[in-house]
């Protein structure tokens, strides 16, 4: 308010031909081109749209919890950023545990704009709980949108819209081995390393809603997916982060696709201790860890991950090869010893694995069906999966 009464001020000394005030006004742009304090804000560590980006990323980048202050129902769940949780203001206390326990997380909240204080009232919160190093975006989701920045929608969106009937595209972006397990309903399937050869299956109108989604906030495959898309000239592309693993966690497994669920294992790689997994062509978590342990250079560990997935870790030993890179490289792969694929779901390596197969030749293929964490020294914790 007291901006406005001096910009006023101003313009009414300007009508009359009155000299130029000599101190500088304090603008706060509508458009958050310049960040101003504001009485009753928590004006400790306003930031804008560039740094709230920088620390945007699926998979979440750490040391970060991004938090939107606003309500579920009608505002977080149709759209916010990605990786994003929600804690609404008026629920703070009741949803304290979402927040991390380490108190020197970076908490950067957000919610509806310049005229929203729901995440200064958070930040306040959150500092009386002990956080030291807290960051508000006042200009929030408003600007990200009208930015171009992607949008993320929620399990509870994703339901409604099924329920209503609405028009929209569900699109599950993993390998086609993994969505034929079970997809959430009404979803078609793009696998994103075939996105190309698939884009006849999206509709002609490109402002129809459409919804990636893959295996989960490490897996990076609907955002590829969405980019693609933009890319065609879609313009309402949404993405949702959790995936399948939240969706199958909130409502259950639905029936598999085809018969690929049930895929026998395939036989053991001669001359290695790699046992059989569950599915056909993987091995199992404890014998790779035993042969990667004993003698890694027994086997080639190919990641699959894009580059910048393994920017923040690897597996030390292993060499990458984007799934979107390796039928070019496939040449490039030993014919005399196990070559195995990993990514962080099990989804890619998979595909990779098929891919391999399915050009021929004599790579001994296998792949890791497993959840696994990449640190950035180059150890790794897997976990396979049930």
């Amino acid at each position: 308010m007291r901006a406005r009464n001096i910009k006023l001020l101003v313009a009414v000394l300007a009508a009359l031909g009155a000299a130029p005030l000599l101190y500088p006004v304090p603008a706060f742009a509508a458009d958050a081109a310049t960040i101003q304090p504001r009485d009753g804000w928590y004006n400790k560590a306003l930031v804008d749209f560039d740094f709230v980006k920088q620390n945007v990323s699926i998979p979440p980048k750490k040391g970060v919890v991004i938090i939107d202050s606003r309500p579920a129902a009608r505002q977080y769940d149709l759209g916010h950023i990605p990786g994003a949780i929600n804690i609404p203001d008026s629920q703070f206390d009741k949803l304290v545990g979402k927040l991390p326990e380490d108190k020197a997380t970076l908490l950067l909240f957000y919610c509806g704009g310049l005229e929203c204080m729901l995440s200064h009232n958070s930040a306040f919160k959150a500092e009386k709980l002990g956080y030291t190093n807290i960051k508000v975006y006042p200009a929030g989701s408003p600007e990200w949108k009208a930015k171009g920045a992607q949008m993320s929608v929620s399990a509870a969106y994703l339901k409604k819209l099924a329920e209503d009937k609405a028009p929209y595209v569900l699109i599950d972006a993993r390998p086609k081995r993994v969505a034929d397990k079970g997809m959430i309903p009404t979803a078609i399937n793009i696998s994103d390393s075939e996105f190309d050869k698939h884009v006849d299956k999206l509709p002609a109108d490109k402002a129809t809603m459409l919804i990636f989604y893959c295996g989960g906030m490490e897996c990076v495959l609907s955002d590829n997916s969405a980019e693609k898309a933009k890319k065609l000239g879609y313009t309402n592309v949404l993405t949702y982060p959790p995936g399948y693993p939240e969706w199958e966690k909130l409502n259950g497994a639905p029936a598999a696709t085809n018969a690929a669920a049930g895929a026998t294992a395939a036989p053991a790689a001669a001359g290695a201790a790699l046992v059989p997994g569950k599915e056909k062509g993987s091995v199992t978590v404890a014998s790779f860890e035993a042969v990667w342990k004993a003698n890694p250079g027994s086997v080639m560990l190919v990641d699959v991950r894009d580059p910048k997935e393994v920017t923040s870790g690897m597996i030390k030993g292993a060499v990458n090869i984007p799934m979107n890179e390796l039928e070019k490289k496939v040449g490039t792969l030993p014919t005399d010893k196990p070559v195995i694929f990993v990514c962080g779901t099990g989804a890619r390596s998979g595909e990779a694995y098929d891919t391999v197969k399915l050009l021929g030749g004599k790579v001994q293929a296998f792949f890791i069906d497993a959840d696994t964490k990449f640190n950035a020294d180059g150890s790794f914790n897997m976990v396979a999966k049930k």
